[in-house]
């Protein structure tokens, strides 16, 4: 089966077109040649009946003088073969003529074009030709008189049988010879009008195959300006193909960029978890060790001591397992949300209760900005508690001793916003990018779960379909997000 390109069909159905278009061409004027020269033999020939009618007596009051019709009928046509000469009576009847035996067909005509020439309608009319079954040609008449009276009808066939042979018999050579001369014209123009459609039509086309062929994602960016916009009512498919393209490509550079990004800050989790683990695992296993091998010197207070720091690195372990856990579940759609409706400021009271004793230890300051009259939230109840855990667990962990945290509660029209403010140092700059997508590695000074804590309240927001942000300000870290009434 043979395959065509789009510009190959495209082009074949152009020639068609063509080739259909000068067919038609032709047609019409070859059609418009005929009625032409119909009108032009029908004027010339306008009063040719009626000088017959009016040469001779061809009918008296016992009807046709056959002998004379004959002879004047024979003289006319061997003057002008061309014509042919027959007398009709007032019905149409042939009544007289001069036709070979069997030529005529015929032994009516149809009265209705004569009455239409006789009353000098537009030109040419066609009338019945008497030697032929249906066919029809352009003709002459003239009423007939006798006594005084209508009798019949002079009717002339203007292009007659002898005519018809011998302009075919001559014609058929030139006619032959014309149509392939206009064949090879059209043919030939068609060619050069198709070499440049062709060219044009496929031009867009082509320039567009070349940037899909040479698209390569690697080097697509997405600070590229997407393509102008189309003109309105733009009905041009390949400028549509090619627009589209266009946003195509900068939404694949954007994706990709992303694709990179989300690669790169797994990477980044990866080494992080990797380092978090590497700490208390490694200190779990000297002291166990220490325990294995120096049991029988250890004193009882020793032994306590060391399964404590033991114990310790297992639970930081377990925490972070336990976080890792959770955050692939929050990832991979493992968390189906139970949406409900609750008081926020109950919630809170609750959450800070857990927290009291850590606060106090820490000789840190604990306070909530509630007004009056807030409207229920709707969420997951479990999942916001955790998120206000992880919020303000941080902030008691980087806010030094006698410092303040506070959590402002406020309404909007439809959203109600949770703000938790500390006292703390604050966010590094270098930070603040990637602050909810790649924890930091854990340092000697920081003893917590690697900073998946963020990136868990990052993500259960998330799913609440709201954005969790850290604003600007002067002292400490302030976090904001909201949730819909």
């Amino acid at each position: 089966m043979i395959r065509l390109t789009l510009s190959q069909r495209l082009t074949a159905v152009f020639f068609a077109l063509l080739l259909a278009c000068g067919a038609a061409l032709m047609w019409i004027q070859m059609r418009s040649t005929t009625l032409h020269e119909q009108e032009t033999v029908q004027r010339l020939s306008r009063g040719l009946a009626e000088h017959i009618a009016r040469s001779g007596e061809l009918m008296d009051a016992r009807g046709m003088r056959g002998g004379d019709v004959r002879a004047l009928f024979g003289k006319l046509m061997a003057v002008n073969p061309s014509v042919e000469v027959y007398l009709l009576d007032d019905q149409g009847r042939i009544l007289g003529h001069d036709a070979p035996e069997g030529h005529l067909k015929r032994d009516r005509v149809d009265l209705a074009p004569v009455q239409a020439l006789l009353r000098d309608e537009p030109l040419p009319i066609l009338g019945d030709d008497p030697r032929s079954v249906n066919g029809r040609k352009v003709f002459n008449a003239a009423p007939l008189w006798v006594q005084g009276r209508q009798g019949g009808y002079i009717y002339v066939v203007l292009v007659g049988e002898q005519r018809e042979a011998l302009a075919a018999n001559v014609a058929g050579t030139g006619v032959l010879r014309t149509t392939l001369w206009s064949l090879a014209i059209v043919v030939g123009l068609g060619l050069l009008a198709g070499a440049f459609a062709f060219g044009w039509v496929t031009r867009p086309l082509r320039r567009l195959t070349a940037r899909i062929q040479g698209f390569d994602v690697d080097q697509a960016s997405p600070a590229v300006a997407p393509p102008p916009p189309l003109r309105p009512g733009e009905r041009d498919e390949l400028a549509i193909l090619d627009h589209s393209f266009g946003l195509m490509s900068q939404r694949l550079g954007e994706q990709w960029q992303q694709l990179r990004e989300q690669d790169l800050q797994r990477r980044e989790l990866v080494a992080n978890i990797s380092h978090d683990l590497r700490t208390p695992l490694s200190s779990l296993h000297g002291y166990l060790e220490t325990l294995s091998l120096k049991d029988a010197t250890l004193t009882a207070e020793e032994r306590q001591r060391y399964l404590g720091i033991a114990l310790a690195q297992s639970q930081k372990v377990g925490r972070l397992a336990q976080a890792l856990f959770e955050l692939a579940r929050l990832e991979h759609g493992g968390v189906v949300l139970d949406m409900q409706a609750f008081s926020l400021p109950d919630l809170l009271q609750d959450v800070f209760q857990k927290f009291e004793l850590a606060a106090e230890a820490r000789r840190q300051t604990l306070s909530a900005d509630i007004p009056p009259r807030l409207p229920s939230v709707r969420a997951d109840l479990g999942l916001i508690e955790r998120v206000l855990t992880n919020l303000l667990d941080n902030a008691i962990r980087h806010t030094p001793e006698g410092g303040r945290i506070t959590v402002s509660l406020r309404a909007e029209t439809d959203k109600v916003w949770v703000r938790v403010a500390d006292s703390g140092p604050g966010i590094a700059p270098e930070r603040r990018a990637n602050l909810f997508h790649t924890p930091p590695a854990l340092g000697s000074q920081r003893p917590d779960s690697g900073g998946l804590g963020l990136l868990i309240v990052h993500r259960i927001v998330q799913l609440h379909g709201g954005q969790i942000r850290l604003l600007e300000s002067e002292a400490g870290a302030v976090f904001e997000f909201a949730l819909p009434v």
